[in-house]
C-alpha cells in the first residue's frame, strides 16, 4: 500500500501526486481543481516542477503503463490502469 503524497506549490496551492514514473519523477495534479497536471522532477539540489497538459500527462502515464508491463509488474499496471481512466 502507498501513501498518498502532496506537494505545496507556492501559486496553485496544494497537488496530489497521481503517480511515479519510471524516470524517478512524479506525475501530480492540483487537489481541488483537477484540471492542472505537473510533472516534478527530483534534482540532488532542488524541486523542477513543470506545468504539463493533461494530454501530455496522459502521454506520460500511458509511456509508464507500457514499462510496466513491459517489466511484468502486473499490481502496479492495474493501479495505474485505474488512475488513467479517471483522467
Amino acid at each position: 500500500m502507498t501513501a498518498e503524497s502532496y506537494l505545496n506549490h507556492p501559486n496553485f496551492g496544494l497537488l496530489y501526486r497521481i503517480c511515479r514514473l519510471g524516470d524517478g519523477s512524479e506525475l501530480y495534479m492540483t487537489l481541488y481543481a483537477h484540471r492542472l497536471f505537473f510533472h516534478v522532477h527530483h534534482r540532488p539540489e532542488s524541486l523542477e516542477i513543470e506545468p504539463v497538459s493533461r494530454n501530455q500527462a496522459r502521454t506520460l502515464v500511458e509511456m509508464h503503463l507500457r514499462e510496466l508491463r513491459r517489466l511484468g509488474k502486473s499490481e502496479e499496471y492495474q493501479k495505474l490502469q485505474q488512475v488513467e481512466k479517471k483522467m
